[in-house]
């Protein structure tokens, strides 16, 4: 969609009372990982070219600044430090209590292990691979483990998927699962119980405790289509674990973890979808806002949705808040294409902030001011 310079100076001036921070980066190659590190810092790597920069990047300093931002001059993200892959970075992922991330690549048979540094170094250092069983290695997914000991989940199709632990290479557990089925997420619900979300939106709950896995297949009518997923955990007591499917052709269904074969929503989203990048297509649900969640990959917005008032009924939701910053502040007449969303990722404690990348290299982090549903 091409952005007249009047609707981008529109949408500027309208942003001054719909952001309380709004700010912009440029990466020097576009990343389709976000992911924190701490409270204020995230990695980044990119994955275009045969060379990938890793980064970790300290938030601006304003957006913390609270009443005293007038005080505070850093509104740019900082390089806190970098490395270099040697292959383009499909996937990252933060081990919990730790300065390591794993990294898989779009062509390599194996994980990278890279320890993020401290405050001694500047420099990300890869310290060790894991061997993958499959050739393939296209497509890895890496989910992180719960337990003490650093263990990583891991798998491009569902008879890959096992669980790994990083210090000896060791593997802990293998699903006992043939299907070729290429999967589109992991996500562990406690210390020994995963999900597995295929591409086709299967999904699958697996224990590593027993190679045996539960199977949830989507009816016929929803098939030939590509399918991404969020969980949102029990951080909120008084309900369940909820997982959020969301379709190529902007389809959700909500599914209740206790029972995954009856949905208890699905809804059709008026988001643009033809013909989506499979591979950018992106739920997640918000970490400290109840029964919020978002979705990217479509184009250059990312929308937030309040699905208290989602039924089983046909309908279409409108957002409660999409960002368009990226699509606004994106010229096309020199990239030649639209930019469109690569992912995005909620803060974990700042109720309304968001980060959000595109194909251009843009990376913004975002706190909108719209009346939120109490928590």
């Amino acid at each position: 969609m091409d952005i007249s310079s009047d609707e981008a100076d529109d949408w500027f001036m309208e942003s001054l009372n719909t952001y309380k921070d709004l700010h912009v980066f440029q990466l020097e190659h576009p990343t389709k990982v976000i992911e924190w590190t701490g409270d204020k810092s995230i990695c980044v790597a990119g994955y275009t070219g045969a060379k990938s920069e890793i980064l970790e990047l300290l938030l601006p300093l304003k957006l913390y600044a609270g009443d005293n931002q007038g005080l505070c001059a850093e509104r740019d993200f900082k390089v806190q430090r970098g490395g270099f892959s040697e292959e383009p970075v499909e996937c990252l992922i933060h081990i919990p209590g730790t300065r390591c991330v794993v990294t898989s690549g779009s062509s390599s048979s194996t994980l990278q292990i890279w320890d993020i540094g401290g405050d001694d170094s500047d420099v990300i250092k890869r310290t060790g691979v894991i061997n993958l069983k499959s050739t393939s290695g296209k497509g890895i997914k890496i989910a992180p483990g719960l337990t003490d000991d650093p263990t990583v989940l891991h798998g491009s199709c569902i008879s890959d998927v096992q669980l790994t632990e990083i210090a000896t290479g060791r593997a802990l557990y293998t699903v006992g699962n043939e299907s070729l089925d290429s999967v589109s997420g992991l996500k562990f619900v406690n210390a020994h119980v995963f999900l597995i979300c295929a591409s086709n939106g299967t999904l699958l709950m697996g224990d590593t405790r027993d190679p045996l896995t539960a199977l949830y297949p989507l009816e016929e009518s929803k098939s030939g289509l590509h399918w991404s997923f969020g969980l949102r955990s029990d951080g909120f007591q008084s309900e369940s674990s909820i997982v959020a499917r969301l379709s190529s052709s902007a389809h959700i269904l909500l599914s209740d973890l206790r029972d995954l074969l009856s949905p208890i929503c699905q809804t059709q989203l008026n988001v643009q979808h033809s013909p989506p990048n499979n591979d950018f297509l992106k739920v997640s649900w918000a970490p400290v806002l109840n029964s919020c969640l978002s979705v990217s990959g479509f184009d250059g917005t990312v929308h937030v949705y309040n699905t208290t008032d989602w039924s089983t009924e046909a309908q279409i939701p409108q957002p409660i808040f999409s960002h368009r910053g990226h699509e606004m502040s994106h010229d096309a007449k020199y990239s030649g294409s639209p930019a469109v969303v690569t992912t995005h990722s909620w803060h974990q404690s700042r109720p309304n902030t968001l980060l959000s990348a595109a194909t251009d290299g843009s990376l913004h982090v975002w706190d909108w001011v719209d009346i939120i549903p109490d928590r």
